[in-house]
């Protein structure tokens, strides 16, 4: 397996918490790429101990991620199933969470931001949220290939790093028209003090039916959907971190009252949020405590680029 931790960070991994048989790293991409990459990460487990494991993932920013496990790997997302995973998959922006079923074995994720996800594929997010596809089907064929070989070879996750920021860096090179509005909408929709996504973007000198254009495109949703989604995510975290001992009073304050959280889980995350607490995901809960000692952040949806 690949050893948990990170290039990055003197973080002990033993503080991640993970599950026997298992283990995470994270890692900063090159400073060329801050703003344009979030993280790059890498899931591994043992097969001979963990067989048809599942776990859930939070709805999230759009992503890459790359199978190097010898098992298929089981995902279903809303109404679809996908089974197997393409081994070179595009993840897009999510509104609901994933349940997958794994039988141990490598995965390299690539959290990308909205910048990056115009700079690498200057395509409509729009149309691939809550959808995953074959990376093949965005980007060159041939590049792909040489992504996954090159992965291969690892070195137990210590050369990951590096072949990511080799690979990435000659796309990304070309800034896109609208990044300095994204970079705007990015820093609003992580201040918890907005109410209005539009009201704010106003403030800042984006008019409404810009704003609405560029949320679809580049971030794959409308503007309120993702300050929903983004006010679910810091609370259903809080109260996964608080473990039940705050009843709901870990939740974000733009929620009125107990029954608006309700609602908005509902919409999230399909079930009530006893309900997703109550679900067993010790490899989320490490998955969130590695990220934050690393990045400073739990996920993806929720960093704030330095």
């Amino acid at each position: 397996m690949i050893e948990s931790g990170s290039l990055s960070s003197s973080v002990d991994p033993l503080r991640f918490g993970l599950p026997p048989h298992t283990a995470v790293r994270y890692e900063r991409p090159d400073p060329a790429l801050e703003g344009l990459i979030a993280d790059y990460h890498m899931l591994d487990s043992e097969p001979s101990a963990v067989q048809n494991a599942v776990e859930w993932l939070l709805p999230n920013s759009a992503a890459i991620r790359v199978i190097l496990a010898e098992q298929p790997i089981k995902l279903t997302l809303a109404e679809t199933h996908y089974d197997p995973l393409p081994v070179a998959a595009f993840f897009g922006t999510t509104s609901r969470p994933m349940k997958m079923e794994v039988s141990g074995g490598l995965t390299v994720g690539i959290n990308l931001t909205a910048c990056g996800f115009a700079r690498l594929l200057r395509t409509n997010a729009a149309k691939l949220r809550d959808r995953i596809v074959p990376l093949s089907t965005l980007l060159a064929p041939e590049l792909v290939e040489q992504l996954v070989s090159s992965l291969r070879d690892h070195d137990r996750g210590r050369r990951i790093k590096a072949i990511l920021d080799g690979f990435f860096q000659p796309l990304m090179k070309k800034p896109h028209r609208d990044e300095p509005d994204l970079i705007r909408i990015s820093a609003l929709l992580l201040d918890d003090r907005v109410d209005s996504l539009t009201d704010a973007a106003e403030q800042v000198g984006i008019p409404s039916h810009r704003l609405l254009r560029l949320s679809q495109r580049h971030f794959g949703f409308p503007p309120k959907t993702l300050l929903m989604r983004g006010r679910l995510l810091r609370s259903i975290i809080a109260l996964k971190q608080a473990d039940g001992r705050t009843g709901y009073g870990a939740i974000d304050h733009a929620y009125c009252d107990d029954s608006h959280f309700v609602r908005d889980a509902k919409r999230f995350l399909g079930m009530t949020p006893r309900q997703f607490l109550q679900l067993e995901t010790p490899y989320l809960d490490a998955v969130l405590r590695a990220r934050t000692m690393v990045l400073g952040s739990t996920m993806a949806a929720l960093h704030q680029p330095d």
